[in-house]
């Protein structure tokens, strides 16, 4: 698993080296990413889980949420790099490339409804952040 956090100097810290292995399976699996105080409040981190590049959201109110970190329009994996904030109540992350806007509990694209990313389901356990990839 890699995790990509804006201090780089807390990338090592993420995950505890006790963590158990994820064992191949034909569905999505709960896998820990990182520690909750490793994500600054309205920031992102990547995680690579099962082969897929997953940004991970912690809002101000410690709400987590995880989308495909792949920006379909610009054709990068940079969405853990977005400004987080909200349109209208709504938690999105503006993609930094063109600014599109995905909403964080759909990942549908405000300004382009064609192009909407996949979710995952995200929780905290003991002050670790899991996700389900």
């Amino acid at each position: 698993m890699t995790v990509m956090t804006a201090p780089a100097a807390a990338v090592a810290a993420h995950v505890p080296a006790a963590a158990p292995a994820v064992a191949a399976t034909a569905g999505p699996v709960w896998q820990p990413v990182c520690a909750l105080d490793d994500i600054w409040p309205d920031t992102g981190v990547c995680a690579l889980l099962g082969g897929r590049q997953i940004a991970i959201f912690r809002l101000a109110d410690d709400s987590l949420y995880a989308i495909d970190n792949h920006d379909p329009n610009s054709g990068a994996n940079v969405l853990w790099r977005g400004i987080v904030g909200d349109l209208g109540g709504e938690p999105v992350v503006a993609s930094p490339i063109y600014k599109q806007h995905y909403r964080l509990r759909d990942g549908g694209c405000i300004e382009n409804p064609d192009t909407p990313l996949a979710t995952w389901a995200v929780e905290l356990r003991g002050g670790t952040v899991w996700v389900e990839a």
